[in-house]
């Protein structure tokens, strides 16, 4: 186990239908979308896995099944088929055997309003009373340190909740994320005191947009219920409304900005292509033809 392994339980969200991308999410999930050679979903779980994460609960839907084969042991037929490949295929045998083992894998189908507020409330029962990772299946950050380490040294120093926030630039970016506004108390770190969505660049209370992952408290569960009793009917349930009434009740809510990371968002058509890009230039075996390719564009 590694020295950050204050925090060893996960969820992730994984029950959206992915509508943007149809018709190829119509039998295939989102998440299951390659970077290349490898799934979306395996990158956030990889990053979890690294930072000390052991139990890792997914919240799918009836759709999702590939989710959980994906992070099954392998078939026989695929077994023997690389095992006749020889000494050539052992790396990619040893690589989808590895993929079982990275952590405890826990399914739960989602029930109740949209939101990203629900998936939490469906794991309650396997989370408790311990602190947490909560994150997106579909969209992460890489960054060095990875910015859940970044994010974990921040809850071990304050043990309240902490959002991840990434510096934007862009006009529409304030129209697409929420926005934190709070007090500075050292590089990077947020006393947050305000979370407004979506906001606009007139009404955001500052640049920096809360993306892609969470460290909650087991508190977020009941402020999660306290949040869904004041919804209208036919609202979604979102994770910043009990983050909000928190604040409002004086608990303290921190945030993170992410030193030396990119963030990649899979879930729309131009930000997937762009991503695939970017990780096939990092492949020894194909980034100068795919430079050359490009070029002559």
């Amino acid at each position: 186990m590694t020295a950050m392994a204050s925090i060893t339980k996960a969820v992730i969200a994984a029950a959206g239908f992915g509508t943007r991308f149809l018709p190829q999410t119509k039998a295939m999930p989102k998440e299951m979308l390659p970077l290349v050679d490898k799934p979306i979903i395996q990158y956030v779980v990889e990053e979890l896995v690294s930072v000390g994460i052991e139990d890792i609960v997914i919240v799918t839907n009836q759709n999702k099944r590939s989710i959980e084969d994906h992070f099954d042991r392998p078939g026989e037929d695929l077994i023997a088929n690389l095992k006749q490949g020889g000494p050539a295929k052992r790396p990619l045998l040893k690589m989808v055997e590895d993929i079982a083992s990275m952590a405890n894998f826990v399914y739960v189908r989602q029930k109740g309003p949209y939101g990203n507020g629900t998936p939490l409330l469906n794991a309650e029962h396997l989370i408790r009373d311990e602190p947490f990772i909560y994150t997106f299946s579909d969209d992460f950050i890489r960054s060095t340190p990875p910015r859940f380490a970044q994010m974990i040294d921040v809850y071990d120093h304050y043990h309240a909740p902490v959002l991840s926030v990434i510096e934007t630039k862009e006009e529409a970016d304030y129209k697409k994320y929420g926005y934190v506004g709070g007090s500075v108390m050292t590089d990077g770190v947020i006393n947050v005191d305000k979370i407004i969505e979506k906001p606009g660049r007139a009404n955001a209370p500052s640049n920096m947009a809360s993306v892609s992952g969470y460290i909650l408290t087991p508190d977020i569960f009941a402020y999660l219920r306290k949040a869904q009793k004041l919804l209208s009917p036919g609202s979604e349930l979102y994770s910043n409304e009990a983050l909000k009434l928190m604040l409002k009740d004086g608990k303290r809510v921190m945030a993170c900005a992410i030193k030396n990371g990119s963030y990649f968002d899979a879930g729309n058509k131009l930000d997937y292509i762009k991503a695939v890009i970017e990780f096939a230039l990092e492949q020894p075996d194909i980034k100068e033809g795919l430079r050359a390719y490009l070029r002559h564009l």
